[in-house]
């Protein structure tokens, strides 16, 4: 019986260390998650502010491409501190598109892609988009770890008891994303 006791307390203590131990491993991984989109989320905010100075780069040559350049400020514009993981995500899709149209329009004029802000610009962004997609593949490197634990057992047992659910890789939302982003004018 004595025995029966103290294998029973043994056996309690082992399942609430294992209990603890797993508790602070998914707050760890939570913790790696946002770190890993703060990263990301620093190259994102500096591609969101690198665009209104290509945009008046291009603007003091294309004039008459006004609608064009309307439709990135717009893609731009919003109160970035303000949002959501997912709407800065979304925000910044959209920006992949208009991106692609100043692309477009720096086509049409060669003087553009050879004046010196310009290039600089470009050159930053060019930067800012190679950080951009090596901040994504650690973020979703460090969302797949987090995710994986989430859903194996038996630590998916101590997720569900307090509530540590998947969280979201920053994927590809539509086709024409999936293509590179030329960022050269």
């Amino acid at each position: 019986m004595k025995y029966a006791i103290i294998a029973l307390v043994v056996l309690v203590v082992l399942i609430a260390v294992y209990i603890a131990s797993t508790y602070n491993s998914f707050v760890k991984g939570k913790n790696s998650v946002e770190e890993a989109f703060s990263t990301m989320d620093v190259y994102l905010k500096k591609r969101w502010d690198l665009i209104p100075n290509i945009v008046s780069s291009v603007k003091a040559y294309a004039k008459h491409e006004a609608q064009t350049l309307e439709n990135v400020i717009a893609a731009r514009n919003g109160g970035y501190a303000s949002m959501n993981p997912q709407e800065k995500i979304k925000a910044n899709s959209e920006l992949n598109e208009a991106i692609k149209s100043i692309n477009i329009v720096a086509e049409q004029y060669p003087q553009l892609k050879a004046n010196e802000n310009f290039i600089e610009l470009n050159s930053q962004l060019k930067k800012t988009e190679e950080d951009i997609a090596n901040a994504r593949k650690f973020y979703n490197a460090v969302v797949k770890s987090f995710n994986n634990k989430v859903e194996m057992f038996p630590s998916s047992i101590v997720a569900s008891m307090f509530h540590f659910e998947k969280k979201e890789m920053f994927v590809v939302d539509d086709e024409s994303e999936r293509k590179a982003v030329k960022v050269e004018f």
